[in-house]
């Protein structure tokens, strides 16, 4: 009986979908935005855990930036949208490249 082997796929094809599709959300450092609340922000619109959110906010603060979301670019510009509303200050850009 012959071997059988399973079709070949291209991963590399997929790959390169997924970083093409890749966006971050990047919330910036401002001087007018408390830490608690930037904090807050996180945790009350990303959901995350309050380490997490105080993690984010460190960067924010002491980097100058932080990316706060990863996903597809229709889904970045309803976060940065939210960020915009909540007062701060927010872009996204193409992560993957």
């Amino acid at each position: 009986m012959p071997a059988q082997t399973l079709p070949e796929t291209d991963v590399r094809v997929e790959e390169d979908v997924e970083v093409a599709d890749a966006w971050v959300t990047i919330v910036w450092n401002d001087p007018v935005n408390l830490m608690t609340y930037v904090s807050y922000v996180f945790r009350s619109y990303f959901g995350y855990p309050e380490a997490k959110a105080e993690r984010l906010m460190r960067q924010v603060h002491e980097e100058g930036r932080a990316v706060v979301s990863t996903g597809n670019r229709e889904q970045m510009e309803v976060d940065v949208q939210a960020m915009h509303g909540f007062g701060l200050w927010a872009t996204l850009q193409q992560g993957g490249r």
